[in-house]
């Protein structure tokens, strides 16, 4: 480098960004809009910055590697997007102390790991109050990924807002244990149409449940992490749409100017990550209406989607009238609320 030649580093040197993606960016879903905000850096910085990314890359030993290949490679920011990541950048942050990491939904932070999430239960409030408007069997259909807190707190308020609109809904849960498998997420979504859902929502990330709905007809879906608005206005009645540009224009930018500390980061539907795709006219107009009430009423800070009462699956106590829930026993949600059916498989 021509600064060690005792020159200073050159006006035009690059910072360099590297992004490790659970799944393929063509995903349609997570990994896709993930992807979205990193050509977003490129388009905001231009020849000030050199992204690289490595897709589809599994939770495990095997991302260590990538990480590790991305830090030798000059990265000075690298972006780990999946929780099961959490572990696999403790290691190789603590092996290269120069380098910047931030992990999207961890938990784990150091002096140079920084963590990120959106608010995605504000979003599934808002999924579940339609979807409760909506049914006509009263069986609610939900692909879970994996029993994490993330996926534990959305099928929760999902739920909660089903069960406001209507008394008599019911929810199915579905475990896949995948983020992407369009194969294993289309099953679900048939197994649950199977049994009588009319309603399918999901946290995991392809369109496979969209196109299983799509065949069965009569059923409606809901967009996850991306638009997938290609499925509306029907069976895909709305969508959450993560919204990381501004996060990862912003996180760049401290890099480049020397003010990137180690932070944690939860932001919803107010603060723009998280957004509400366009709610079809599929949808009845007083439950659309009803349903961008609710969004806007979260994103001003006036409606909490966990206040009470509430009680847990077993029928104790958890938030009294009025109460909302404290963001640390959200970020570590592990239990049901009152009136689901079934166990969180541990």
């Amino acid at each position: 480098m021509v600064a060690s030649l005792g020159m200073p580093a050159l006006a035009q040197d690059k910072t360099k960004v590297g992004f490790v993606f659970v799944g393929p960016v063509g995903d349609g879903g997570w990994t896709y809009e993930h992807n979205q905000g990193r050509l977003a850096l490129e388009a905001e910085f231009g020849d000030a910055v050199e992204t690289v990314f490595v897709e589809s890359v599994p939770e495990g030993p095997d991302a260590e590697r990538v990480m590790t290949q991305m830090a030798l490679g000059g990265a000075d920011l690298i972006f780990t997007t999946s929780f099961g990541y959490m572990d696999q950048t403790m290691n190789i942050a603590a092996k290269f102390p120069d380098v910047k990491f931030e992990h999207a939904t961890g938990f784990k932070r150091a002096d140079n790991v920084s963590t990120y999430s959106a608010r995605f239960y504000e979003g599934r409030a808002v999924q579940g109050h339609i979807a409760g408007s909506m049914t006509k069997s009263n069986i609610v259909g939900y692909i879970g990924s994996f029993p994490i807190p993330e996926v534990i707190r959305g099928i929760n308020s999902a739920y909660l807002h089903a069960k406001k609109v209507n008394p008599d809904v019911e929810f199915k849960i579905v475990w896949a244990y995948t983020w992407f498998d369009p194969a294993k997420e289309a099953e679900a979504a048939t197994v649950l149409i199977e049994q009588g859902a009319d309603v399918i929502l999901q946290h995991t990330d392809s369109t496979a449940p969209q196109a299983a709905a799509q065949a069965a007809g009569n059923v409606i879906t809901f967009g996850q992490a991306s638009d997938m608005a290609e499925f509306g206005p029907t069976p895909r009645v709305s969508s959450i749409i993560d919204n990381w540009a501004p996060y990862y224009i912003a996180r760049t930018k401290a890099v480049m100017d020397g003010t990137w500390t180690s932070t944690d980061t939860w932001d919803g539907i107010g603060a723009g990550m998280v957004g509400i795709g366009e709610i079809t006219d599929a949808v009845p107009a007083e439950v659309k209406a009803s349903a961008e009430a609710l969004r806007d009423q979260i994103a001003a800070g006036d409606y909490h989607p966990f206040i009470g009462p509430i009680n847990k699956q077993d029928g104790s106590a958890w938030l009294a009238d009025g109460e909302t829930a404290d963001d640390g026993t959200l970020a570590g949600m592990n239990f049901y609320v009152e009136g689901i059916v079934g166990d969180i498989p541990q």
